[in-house]
């Protein structure tokens, strides 16, 4: 069993589209309409046949809900991983980045926060890989 497709509501997908991939430097993977629906989704360059993001449009009022009320308690939507935060968090500011928690070190790893622009906040997190 693997995970191939997770999801992320967005209140504007060509913001997402945008975001996610001028921002944080991620590929389009999939895009295409059925009537008033549209398919989306990002994938890392790192992995290109890996695991898939929907940037899927908060039209539900449960996924508004949902959304909003992660938003407002400071709790990531998502969390990727880097290998280099600092390098990350430089390049994205330089794209116009809003980030609400510049990279600081916690136990076992440093994790910076970024609004992602359509309704979301994005932990960032680099894992520090420890000496013996």
């Amino acid at each position: 069993m693997k995970i191939k497709l997770t999801s992320v509501y967005v209140d504007d997908q060509e913001k997402a589209l945008h975001f996610y991939t001028e921002v944080l430097g991620f590929e389009k993977k999939a895009d295409f309409s059925n009537g008033p629906y549209r398919w989306l989704t990002v994938v890392s360059p790192e992995e290109p046949e890996g695991t898939e993001l929907q940037l899927a449009l908060n039209a539900n009022p449960a996924a508004k809900a949902y959304q909003q009320a992660l938003f407002q308690q400071n709790q990531p939507a998502a969390m990727f991983f880097t290998d280099d935060l600092g390098a990350d968090y430089e390049r994205m500011q330089a794209r116009g980045a809003a980030f609400t928690m510049r990279p600081k070190d916690v136990t076992g790893s440093k994790i910076a926060m970024v609004n992602d622009t359509c309704g979301n906040l994005i932990q960032l997190t680099q894992l520090m890989r420890w000496q013996g």
